[in-house]
């Protein structure tokens, strides 16, 4: 069995995760930060940890190994959204630098666990460049896409090649549109999901054309998320192993769709971890190694 960072499909495992409890930490604080986030509400911390440790039991279940971050003050709630702060690659992390102004600190605190556990670092994208995980996705082993959002900036461009065409790495820019502003959580793994080497879960009426040929042409089939689902995250979809799924509740057009496509589906209950945050199970973890 070989093992590689460079995947979005492939068996699952081990992952990083920031539990509900040491993002959350307690009410008194979602109720000082919810707001100033642009959160949709105040999610309840005891109902956050239940549905936290539902979906740790989803990874638990599969055999995935999980590592957590720690509590740290210098960081927000947004911190369990923990795929945002780091890349991962076969050489080593890449340190993010966050467009979202309030989640500054998050790369610096992963990058202090990363050092502790002797997780080595390849490098990290510094200002002007701004470059969130949740705006980078592994379209194979030696291709990674990175949307251009309100969140990550061309400025990253040179410094993210600099790192990985040394190494074979294809870095594909995918130009994503405004949507609903800066103040939106608009990342190209909002409308994109890859399940198999050959399976993606998308959202096409926000997808770049040149993007979506580029799937079609590597022989992707797409699972079509419908306009109704899209808010409700139906478009974030973490695969455990090859069309092996887990996503939030309340999204049954795109789970049969995936059900039609050969997929298992899991499904977690996510109103105050996923919901009212804008991050679905993609959002939650930083997948580390899956094995082929």
């Amino acid at each position: 069995m070989k093992e590689t960072h460079h995947s979005e499909y492939l068996k699952l495992n081990s992952v990083f995760i920031k539990p509900a409890a040491n993002a959350f930490v307690s009410n008194e604080l979602l109720e000082k930060q919810w707001n100033e986030l642009n959160y949709l509400s105040q999610p309840d911390f005891n109902e956050a940890l239940a549905e936290y440790e539902s979906f740790e039991a989803i990874l638990s279940n599969n055999g995935v190994e999980m590592l957590h971050f720690p509590k740290d003050h210098a960081v927000t709630i947004d911190s369990i959204y923990c795929r945002d702060a780091a890349i991962a690659t076969d050489y080593g992390m890449i340190i993010c630098n966050m467009g979202k102004w309030d989640r500054r600190n998050e790369p610096n605190s992963q990058k202090q666990t990363y050092l502790e556990k002797k997780i080595p670092i390849l490098g990290e994208i510094e200002a002007p460049g701004t470059l969130e995980g949740g705006d980078v996705a592994w379209l194979d082993k030696r291709t990674l896409a990175v949307g251009l959002t309100y969140r990550t900036n061309s400025a990253w461009i040179s410094q993210l090649k600099g790192l990985l065409e040394p190494k074979g790495i294809t870095v594909l820019v995918a130009e994503m549109p405004h949507y609903k502003g800066p103040e939106d959580v608009f990342h190209l793994m909002s409308v994109l999901s890859p399940v198999d080497k050959d399976l993606a879960v998308v959202y096409s009426p926000l997808m770049p054309i040149s993007f979506r040929n580029e799937l079609l042409e590597r022989g992707i089939h797409l699972v079509e998320v419908p306009d109704d689902e899209f808010e409700a995250m139906g478009c974030n979809v973490l695969a455990l192993a090859p069309r092996k799924c887990v996503m939030v509740e309340g999204n049954p057009k795109t789970t049969q769709a995936l059900l039609d496509a050969g997929c298992e589906v899991m499904l977690y209950k996510g109103e105050h971890i996923s919901v009212k945050g804008g991050g679905g199970p993609t959002c939650l973890t930083r997948p580390l190694l899956r094995s082929f």
